[in-house]
C-alpha cells in the first residue's frame, strides 16, 4: 500500500521519527497510524509519543539579548519535573529556542494560532497575485490551500527550520530532548523586543 507524504509527515510530527522510518512503518501497518506508532515505539524509536500528553509545570525563563543590544527574547519553556528544569540539555534547547524567535519573529507557537485576520490578508494578496497570473479557477483553491498551509508553517515557531540546523523544524528539536530527557517540554509562550 502507497502512503501520502501528508501521513508520513503527519507521523513524524506526532512520534519525532525521520521520514523515512515513518514511511517504513506506515507501509509495514497498511496505512494504519496507530499500527505504526505501535511499531515506531516497539523499535524503541517513538519515545516522545505517550509524553506529549503529560502536563508540564515545570520549567524556566531565559532570554537571548543580540549583541547589539536592539532586539531582545523571553522564552518560556516547561517540562514535568524541576530535575529536568536544571538539566544542561534542557537549557540549551531554551536558548536555542529564544535565538530562533530573535532570528525567524514567528508570529506564534504553532500553525493552528496564526490569527485569522493576518490569513484574510494574505489571501487577498494571493487571490490578486493569481488572477494576474491568469490561473484558471479549478486550481485557484488548491493553490490557496497549498499557500495558507506553507504560510501558516513559515509563521509558526515549531513548524520552521531550525536557524542552527535547517534540516530540523523546531519542533523535531524539541521532540529529539524530549526523547533523551523522557519527559514532556512545551513552549509554553515567547516575546520578542526590538528597536
Amino acid at each position: 500500500m502507497s502512503t501520502s507524504i501528508d501521513d508520513i509527515k503527519n507521523l513524524r510530527e506526532i512520534t519525532g521519527v525521520s521520514m523515512t522510518e515513518c514511511k517504513k512503518a506506515l507501509e509495514e501497518a497498511n496505512g494504519d497510524q496507530e499500527k505504526a506508532i505501535e511499531l515506531l515505539r516497539k523499535r524503541g524509536m517513538a519515545k516522545a509519543v505517550d509524553k506529549k500528553e503529560r502536563e508540564a509545570k515545570e520549567g524556566i525563563i531565559t532570554s537571548y539579548i543580540h549583541s547589539n543590544h536592539k532586539l531582545g527574547v523571553l522564552v518560556e519553556l516547561n517540562c514535568e519535573t524541576d530535575f529536568v528544569a536544571k538539566n544542561e540539555d534542557f537549557i540549551r534547547l531554551a536558548n536555542d529556542i529564544a535565538m530562533q524567535v530573535a532570528a525567524t519573529n514567528p508570529e506564534c507557537i504553532s500553525p493552528d494560532e496564526v490569527s485569522e485576520s493576518l490569513i484574510a490578508k494574505e489571501r487577498e494578496i494571493w487571490t490578486a497575485q493569481l488572477a494576474k497570473e491568469g490561473k484558471p479557477a479549478n486550481i485557484i483553491d488548491k493553490i490557496m490551500e497549498g499557500k495558507e498551509k506553507k504560510f501558516r508553517e513559515e509563521q509558526s515557531l515549531l513548524t520552521q527550520n531550525f536557524v542552527k540546523n535547517p534540516e530540523i523544524t523546531i519542533e523535531k528539536l524539541i521532540s529529539d530532548v524530549v526523547g533523551k530527557l523522557g519527559e514532556n517540554i512545551k513552549v509554553k509562550r515567547f516575546a520578542r523586543f526590538a528597536i
